[in-house]
């Protein structure tokens, strides 16, 4: 039964966006490993319709050239392949687009933390200039003339669109893209067969000698806090990171711990895209990140060796599978 549910709860990660349209709205369940998600204020189906409908829209871009979905692609884990995304009239993001699987345990959203809420997050790239460049206003007239999206509006709320109500749709949306029941679940369930040799090798050196539980930790894989490793570093020179958004220069340099699950679907990796494959990113940890002055203490070279290495890629390659 757990099984099932758990294949029923996942998003259609690794088949790819089917070639009728967008995936189904996955019911409101939860797969092993996951905690109970937090309470939103729209639990509803109709809602959570609603927004996987705003999701894969393209009256919500400038152009109507452009869906959430064109850059968080069901087929590549909800985030892309691109090391930045294209928006509206081919303009550059500017950081990585990372998944949107998994966050409804994030108290904080965005590369940078400048989201305090999924319903916060959610509406920034629909007015980002670099992303989908409309004005929220007429955003909301669009869905209002719109006789579909109008109408399912009216079913989930009783109402024509308003800010508040766009957000909630697609924050509910949002919060029903769970991944998990992977090999490493099952193993830790009790399932000791569920991971190979080399898997089980390399979860000991996760939880061992490599140090990653210090940032990759709980449900999600990831403490949800900042951490300076020397991503993006120029010269010595962090970028802000999250101290533009804190305003604290001890923030210099930190960014968003990502969560490890799913990874395969979701290179290239790190908030700049600047790493292609897992293999990268062991071999950037592996020699203790890009020095600068406020890099985390965390982050010292890592004595591994290349036996050590693959059991971590395969490790991790293990956290994106699901079902059995």
């Amino acid at each position: 039964m757990r099984r099932l549910l758990a294949l029923l709860a996942l998003p259609l990660v690794q088949a790819g966006l089917p070639s009728d349209g967008p995936p189904p709205l996955p019911p409101r369940t939860l797969p092993l490993g996951l905690t109970e998600l937090a309470p939103d204020a729209a639990t509803t189906d109709a809602v959570a319709e609603l927004g996987r409908r705003l999701f894969f829209s393209p009256e919500l871009s400038r152009d109507r050239t452009l869906s959430c979905a064109s850059c968080h692609r069901p087929e590549r884990g909800f985030a892309d392949d691109r090391a930045r995304s294209a928006g509206v009239g081919g303009a550059e993001t500017e950081r990585n687009t990372p998944s949107v699987l998994n966050r409804a345990w994030s108290p904080r959203l965005m590369w940078d933390g400048r989201a305090a809420s999924l319903e916060e997050q959610v509406l920034l790239p629909i007015e980002n200039p670099r992303e989908m460049d409309l004005a929220l206003d007429e955003a909301l007239r669009r869905v209002a003339a719109h006789t579909e999206l109008a109408a399912h509006f009216r079913q989930a709320f009783g109402t024509a669109p308003t800010r508040e109500t766009l957000a909630r749709a697609l924050a509910a949306y949002l919060r029903r893209l769970v991944l998990g029941d992977s090999p490493v679940d099952r193993f830790r369930a009790g399932e000791i067969d569920a991971l190979d040799d080399a898997e089980r090798a390399g979860l000991w050196f996760y939880e061992s000698r490599g140090g990653c539980w210090r940032c990759h930790a709980g449900p999600t894989f990831s403490d949800e806090d900042f951490h300076a490793t020397g991503v993006g570093v120029r010269e010595g020179e962090p970028e802000p990171g999250r101290a533009a958004v804190s305003g604290d220069p001890a923030d210099r340099g930190k960014w968003k711990t990502p969560s490890l699950r799913g990874l395969v679907a979701t290179a290239p990796y790190m908030h700049d895209g600047s790493l292609a494959t897992l293999e990268e990113v062991v071999e950037f940890y592996r020699r203790g990140g890009n020095p600068h002055a406020n890099l985390d203490p965390a982050l010292k070279p890592i004595e591994m060796g290349a036996e050590d290495a693959r059991n971590l890629v395969a490790f991790l390659r293990a956290l994106s599978r699901t079902g059995r």
